[in-house]
């Protein structure tokens, strides 16, 4: 006789991973980022903040540097939706708006730097942090360089990561290395010069 879905039992020694204590594990990671930096971070440190136990998160996770990667990841993605404004300057403009709300948060401006400093000095991290952010803003500048082309705005040549570069590079310098205000009006300016920059890029 089959046993109804409401009757069946999980099986023992099966993982039921709480999505709750998950969120609360990805929120202590960025916290103890901000407080202690990565080299500092352990797990015991980021279980307590989260009020789990270090099982917990071992279940989740082998060890700080796939959480932190993990959890970095999914932040990016969420955080830079893929703009449709029906315009490449309109996409570039709404990108940058989100770039440097992002940059200019208080815990992402004592995180970001902590992260790349750390990748300076070990491989590791570096090419797993350039995987993890990378391969996320790529694919952003790709459909923004590929509405543009639908639009007729952009040739089908145009290089994506060109775009990449120029979207991120100028405010990353001015809020995480400089730690400038970027007020509505620069953002207006900077985006313009985006767009005239590829465009150049198209004539060339």
């Amino acid at each position: 006789m089959s046993q109804s879905p409401s009757s069946r039992r999980t099986p023992a020694g099966a993982a039921v991973l709480r999505e709750d204590v998950t969120a609360a594990i990805r929120t202590a990671v960025f916290e103890e980022l901000a407080a202690v930096g990565y080299a500092r971070m352990t797990i015991e440190g980021i279980a307590r903040r989260a009020g789990v136990g270090k099982a917990a998160v071992y279940r989740r996770w082998r060890s700080k540097l796939p959480l932190v990667l993990d959890v970095v990841s999914e932040v990016a993605v969420q955080g830079m939706p893929v703009p449709a404004t029906g315009s490449l300057l309109g996409d570039v403009r709404a990108l940058l708006e989100v770039t440097a709300r992002a940059l200019g948060h208080p815990m992402a401006s004592q995180i970001v730097p902590d992260l790349l400093a750390e990748a300076a000095r070990n491989p590791e991290i570096a090419q797993a942090l350039r995987a993890a952010l990378r391969g996320v803003q790529q694919g952003i500048a790709q459909a923004v360089v590929g509405s543009a082309v639908e639009r007729g705005e952009l040739p089908a040549d145009i290089d994506p990561d060109l775009a990449l570069d120029l979207l991120a590079g100028p405010l990353y310098w001015r809020l995480a290395v400089f730690r400038s205000p970027a007020p509505a009006a620069d953002l207006d300016a900077l985006a313009a010069a985006t767009v005239a920059a590829l465009t150049a890029a198209r004539r060339a």
